[in-house]
């Protein structure tokens, strides 16, 4: 159950604001980690260029994300915030995002119909920018012709949500200009590789406690994502397989020395079996059929969709073993689902380590910045993030790591410009 919490100059619904505490020890430990987002901060704060604007938030309420929002907040912005997730709201964070004055509705465990009221709780906030992980909130945004009058910009944090904005793109129905931090470089080289290949099997191992090596894991798609996932089970001493449906990623799968094959081939070997694609109905029920006694089913991808779950709870009746952890009896053989096929990472354990969310995040706020002050130049499109931004938050990392680099000399800067 979830508790509301109103008062006259902040309305929000939240688990317990007695957990704030807790929230704002977890807040300090990610901001340690995340030089970056400090250093912008204080570039920007004495001209406050969020002074006054309304920004409306989507993504999962982690430690990590409560360092973005207050970021937000100390250049100026006001802020509603809600969950990318259901189930992958951290209920201290909540708690601590909301004392410090922000509108606030999200709790762990939502159903799916609270999980729409909270987003259209962040449209009638009437934010003015809106940044989303997943495209929820941008969707929902469409739909309402307010929302529509209202919003002059926004960004998208993943690969999922873009692809839905450029259908709207190209349906010529987007309405306001929207940047694409997934496609930013410091964002895909680090978050969807290095941040989801750890985080993932963080979630499985924390749901499972399994032991990795000797395994027979199957990875389904060889994207950023894919590729972290599959290079971090083999660091752990599991047998990998790839299944993909690009031809080139399944060579480039092949060429990393990874096993390639179709899935239904991969299907019975399989003892973990981890989809990130980010399209749907990848594991289905002529798989399942194919499964050996005691294979794990997890989902790396935005949505709940990769796993056919409802082929799974119409075949038999769950049974909860552990926390995030269901039993279902299928032909006689028994197949553990975790975190109900939503995003294991954030369900099953804590997300991406915050010195990577550092990166995504300051692409995060550098696009909030520049969205806020040349929205009335950007066509209605999906933007790139700009490559002036990128490049400043690779150095903002370095920087942060104590690593120097090189510098092109005169007669270098003048060959490439020569050559080019």
């Amino acid at each position: 159950m979830y508790r509301s919490k109103h008062c006259e100059s902040m309305p929000g619904k939240i688990a317990d604001t007695k957990l704030a505490a807790k929230g704002r020890l977890s807040h300090e430990w990610a901001l340690r980690r995340m030089g970056i987002i400090e250093k912008i901060r204080s570039k920007n704060e004495r001209e406050q260029p969020l002074a006054g604007l309304r920004l409306g938030i989507c993504l999962h309420i982690t430690k990590e994300t409560s360092v973005l929002a207050m970021a937000a907040k100390s250049l100026g912005a006001e802020i509603a915030i809600c969950s990318a997730n259901p189930l992958s709201a951290q209920d201290d964070i909540a708690a601590f995002l909301y004392e410090q004055g922000m509108h606030v509705y999200a709790w762990r465990g939502e159903t799916k119909a609270q999980y729409q009221q909270c987003i259209q709780s962040v449209l009638a906030f009437k934010p003015a920018i809106v940044t989303d992980d997943g495209g929820d909130l941008h969707a929902a945004a469409h739909c309402q012709q307010k929302a529509r009058n209202i919003i002059v910009g926004g960004t998208e944090e993943t690969t999922s949500g873009v692809k839905r904005l450029a259908a709207l793109q190209a349906a010529g129905k987007l309405l306001y200009p929207v940047i694409a931090v997934n496609n930013a470089r410091t964002k895909y080289l680090f978050d969807n590789r290095h941040g989801t290949g750890q985080s993932t099997l963080d979630g499985i191992l924390r749901a499972t406690d399994m032991l990795l090596a000797g395994k027979n894991v199957v990875v389904c798609g060889y994207g950023w994502v894919g590729k972290g996932v599959a290079s971090r089970a083999r660091g752990m001493g599991a047998t990998v397989t790839v299944t993909e449906v690009d031809p080139v990623r399944a060579i480039e799968a092949k060429m990393d020395g990874f096993a390639v094959s179709r899935l239904s081939d991969a299907a019975p070997a399989g003892d973990v079996f981890i989809t990130c694609t980010g399209q749907t109905g990848v594991i289905r029920k002529e798989h399942f059929l194919k499964m050996k006694d005691g294979a794990v089913l997890a989902n790396a991808g935005h949505f709940d969709v990769e796993i056919d779950t409802g082929a799974l709870y119409a075949t038999a009746r769950p049974t909860q073993v552990r926390p995030n952890v269901e039993r279902f009896i299928v032909n006689g053989k028994r197949l553990f689902l975790l975190s109900k096929g939503r995003v294991v990472n954030l369900v099953a354990a804590e997300g991406h380590p915050p010195e990577v969310m550092a990166l995504s995040f300051a692409n995060q706020l550098l696009s909030i910045l520049h969205v806020a002050k040349n929205h009335d130049k950007m066509e209605r499109k999906v933007h790139s993030v700009p490559e002036k931004i990128d490049e400043q938050v690779a150095r903002y990392a370095l920087g942060a790591m104590g690593i120097k680099i090189d510098e092109m000399t005169k007669e270098q800067r003048h060959y490439q410009a020569s050559s080019s």
